[in-house]
């Protein structure tokens, strides 16, 4: 739970966006930021091309690449690049810097075409606060901000975990 920063009258960012950084960053589980973040668009009834998307895309397109999926992986960073550079201004106004991800974007989407073997990166976060509340919140879930990237199965391979979660619920409700 988040709920020790919703008092934080100094923090403006939406409290889905920091459990999406404190994944990206902590446990590297881009299956929960892809689903935070998605929450988080559908609720406020956000466009497919608003900034919240280029995160998610960024997010999933990891999760395929670290899996060994690189068609899915430079499929969904491409779209990714393409939403978050038309988006300068709102990167910019979620603490992060355009000019520094833009290319490490860029590089990334070379690596999973080349065949390079799944490096994570790290989002350029220039909001001091925002950058101490999610190593924090890091800390308090006993992990280490940008630190090995853990390669925990049940992570990498989420969706397939969620898929057999949802069918037993499924049967059980049928029956």
């Amino acid at each position: 739970m988040l709920s020790k920063w919703k008092e934080s009258s100094l923090l403006i960012f939406p409290l889905s966006y920091i459990e999406f950084l404190t994944h990206f960053h902590g446990d590297r589980d881009f299956f929960e930021c892809h689903e935070v973040l998605e929450d988080h668009w559908k609720k406020n009834g956000m466009k497919k091309n608003s900034v919240w998307v280029g995160l998610i895309q960024t997010a999933v397109s990891f999760y395929h690449y670290r899996r060994g999926n690189r068609k899915g992986a430079v499929k969904m960073m491409k779209k990714a690049i393409e939403i978050l550079d038309k988006n300068r201004t709102e990167i910019y106004s979620l603490g992060i810097s355009h000019e520094q991800l833009m290319p490490m974007l860029i590089r990334s989407c070379h690596d999973m075409q080349t065949g390079s073997p799944y490096e994570p990166i790290s989002f350029p976060i220039l909001d001091s606060e925002l950058l101490t509340v999610c190593k924090e919140r890091v800390r308090f879930l006993g992990l280490e901000w940008d630190g090995n990237d853990k390669l925990d199965e049940f992570i990498i391979n989420k969706h397939i975990a969620r898929r057999s979660l949802d069918k037993s619920r499924f049967e059980t409700v049928k029956v």
